[in-house]
């Protein structure tokens, strides 16, 4: 939509575009909306029909209500009956893809497609991917993986052309990348402080978890990913579910995330595993033996903290590096992180809301990318 006056709230660069169907359009918008309303499609219709009215989204050749009509038709929503006995709208399985497809395309939009689902290694050595550059030959390499026209090549220009001598000294090998395997945990904060004062920060993380399900689903087939969210407990979540998400009215047990991240990756059979964290609060619970859970939100309380730091240094000794996404600015939560960080050896970012997918993209490249020795 083109608006030439000055546009206050929500502002839709992206779905100006002329070539668009009226259809096409306010999907576009729709399943932004849904992300919002965690799935609810009758509060994503009233969002919408609230935005037709202040942006002109519709005419009267294509209203709102033929708008919905195609979204049955094309089956991205279907009717559902409750427990109740009544009615109800909800969206279908392929408007999860659409949305997913949606969160990839926003934040890793600069991606392209690899035919293989595999990557690479950030080094060079045994593997199975021609790289183009050269090294001499070593004792042990595969016959393979010499180059003779490089070799050749070198030969002459070590023993001259006049007379042809190929020995050990002239053998070329072409390095290769080894492709591995990466099995990553994703625990995403749900705590009530996920959209305290006002601040939805549980939006945005729903899109990066989205955007790294359909990532890894579409371009790393071999590679694993769990979803974990962490409130007062913590529990495994389907990739399907993420659209639904919602926060609760949860202190933050940091511990009980980690334990069951730590305890999927003892099942996989990858030797590369890793964990993001994506939180905005301290963590503030535990679950005790008998049951009981110890809160304290006030401050940083040393016992549930000393907890955070033995799961960090037990992730350390499987090798597990653990990647911390800090989406608050609090000083003494930043020194927390940065505590907790040394004890794993991981890694940590300090950021607003702003950017975190991209960041996310780019520290699962760097993590999933194990040395090899050539």
């Amino acid at each position: 939509m083109k608006n030439n006056k000055k546009r206050k709230g929500f502002v839709f660069k992206t779905y100006e575009a002329d070539t668009q169907s009226p259809f096409e359009k306010l999907f576009e918008i729709f399943k932004e909306l849904i992300t919002h309303t965690s799935g609810d499609f009758d509060e994503a219709i009233d969002w919408l029909r609230s935005l037709d009215k202040e942006y002109k989204l519709t005419d009267d050749t294509y209203t709102i209500e033929d708008f919905i009509e195609d979204l049955k038709k094309k089956g991205y929503i279907k009717e559902e009956i409750k427990g109740d006995g009544k009615g109800a709208t909800i969206i279908t399985s392929k408007t999860e893809r659409a949305i997913r497809q949606q969160a990839l395309n926003t934040i890793f939009g600069k991606i392209k497609r690899s035919g293989a689902g595999n990557h690479k290694s950030k080094s060079s050595g045994i593997g199975d991917e021609h790289t183009g550059d050269f090294r001499a030959y070593q004792f042990g390499d595969s016959l393979d993986k010499v180059s003779m026209t490089e070799s050749i090549k070198t030969a002459q220009i070590n023993n001259g052309i006049d007379r042809f001598n190929l020995t050990e000294n002239d053998l070329v090998v072409e390095e290769t990348l080894h492709k591995s395997q990466m099995s990553t945990v994703l625990m995403i904060d749900i705590s009530h402080s996920m959209i305290l004062y006002g601040e939805d920060r549980i939006t945005p993380a729903k899109k990066v978890a989205m955007a790294l399900a359909e990532l890894i689903t579409t371009r790393y087939p071999k590679d694993t990913l769990d979803i974990i969210v962490f409130g007062n407990d913590a529990w495994a979540i389907q990739i399907k579910d993420l659209p639904y998400l919602q926060v609760g009215p949860y202190h933050t047990n940091t511990v009980a995330g980690l334990q069951l991240a730590m305890d999927l990756l003892r099942r996989k059979r990858n030797t590369n595993k890793q964990i993001f964290m994506i939180t905005d609060g301290k963590p503030s619970c535990l679950r005790l033996p008998d049951g009981q859970y110890y809160k304290n939100s006030n401050g940083l309380d040393k016992y549930i903290v000393d907890k955070c730091y033995g799961m960090a240094q037990q992730a350390r000794k499987l090798h597990i590096p653990i990647t911390t996404f800090m989406i608050a600015q609090d000083a003494y939560l930043m020194q927390f992180i940065k505590a907790f960080t040394q004890a794993n050896q991981g890694k940590a970012f300090y950021t607003g809301l702003k950017g975190l997918g991209e960041m996310i993209f780019e520290d699962y490249e760097t993590n999933r990318k194990k040395r090899i020795k050539g």
